[in-house]
């Protein structure tokens, strides 16, 4: 008898928290959630998905203690010898889940980042998962054969944002249509039940108060083969 088909994964979250001292002050704090997944009968696929996701959560907390931490311990002691206020680093990482359903698993990463100044900055990361055998959809694995998908997508979101502007003027760069174009990264998106949602980063076409920009297209503008279970596990 065949196995059946698991069309969503259980999740938990896994935390790293911890806070690093210089002479009894607090110079840095790392909160970085991310998720745990289980898929009946389906080990190999947790591996892959979870090996994916710890590894993001490890590089970002490597990142924190072999890069930010050096610099916080110097910031302090400058600030000590110039009596300067001091305001201890921040690093979160939180995720989402934005699809767990037709054997596919959508999420995104923000990692958020505070070392001094007027604001912190926040970076997005995001895949996307077969449950079926862990491997992660690409933007290319979602449109037929031979579709020239990169220009196609471009081209949506240059109108989308154009119809953006009427609403809320300002909230991009004035060159942002040559922007978008040039700044496509094809790792920059996460699916939802009915849509394919396009983001880009602060400052890489607007600026930093209108945040990370989201598209959210829906699937039938770009003729994209939305994922589905195939077979049994």
């Amino acid at each position: 008898m065949k196995n059946s088909i698991h069309t969503s994964a259980n999740i938990s979250t896994k935390k790293i928290k911890r806070n690093f001292n210089h002479k009894e002050n607090k110079i840095l704090n790392i909160d970085i959630e991310y998720p745990n997944i289980h898929v009946p009968k389906g080990k190999l696929t947790e591996i892959k998905i979870n090996t994916n996701y710890f590894s993001v959560a490890n590089k970002f907390y490597r990142y924190a203690v072999n890069t930010l931490l050096p610099n916080a311990i110097q910031q302090y002691k400058t600030s000590i010898k110039n009596n300067y206020p001091f305001n201890y680093y921040d690093v979160v990482m939180k995720y989402t889940v934005t699809l767990n359903s037709n054997c596919t698993l959508s999420t995104y990463f923000d990692q958020y980042q505070y070392t001094g100044g007027a604001h912190g900055s926040t970076l997005r990361l995001s895949s996307t998962h077969s449950l079926q055998n862990g491997n992660i959809i690409t933007l290319k694995d979602l449109f037929k054969n031979n579709t020239n998908y990169k220009d196609l997508i471009i081209q949506q979101l240059q109108l989308e944002a154009e119809q953006n502007l009427v609403l809320n003027p300002g909230i991009y760069f004035d060159n942002y249509k040559t922007l978008i174009a040039e700044n496509f990264n094809e790792d920059s998106f996460y699916l939802s039940p009915k849509t394919i949602n396009y983001y880009y980063q602060q400052y890489e076409i607007a600026p930093y108060s209108t945040g990370i920009v989201v598209f959210s297209i829906p699937y039938e503008k770009l003729e994209i083969k939305i994922p589905q279970c195939i077979g049994n596990r």
